[in-house]
């Protein structure tokens, strides 16, 4: 992990495309601004968490159907 210090207005560059911006720092919380290529997706941390469990559930109750499908076409 790459851990850097920075003010208020300063940006991180990520490859040639994407960069992040401290917004505001306000107490203990910052806030970011991130510009990113629209094919690129940025989530938090705890939104991407959810996506992944709710995929994984998808995909697992995809799968029970197709076995229902498979037992009641024999």
């Amino acid at each position: 992990m790459l851990i850097l210090t920075r003010k208020k207005d300063q940006v991180i560059k990520i490859g040639n495309d994407i960069s992040v911006m401290i917004v505001a720092i306000q107490g203990d919380q910052v806030r970011i601004g991130v510009e990113a290529p629209k094919n690129v997706k940025v989530f938090r941390q705890e939104v991407y968490d959810d996506i992944q469990k709710q995929n994984k559930e998808a995909a697992a109750g995809s799968a029970t159907l197709e076995a229902l499908a498979d037992l009641l076409s024999n």
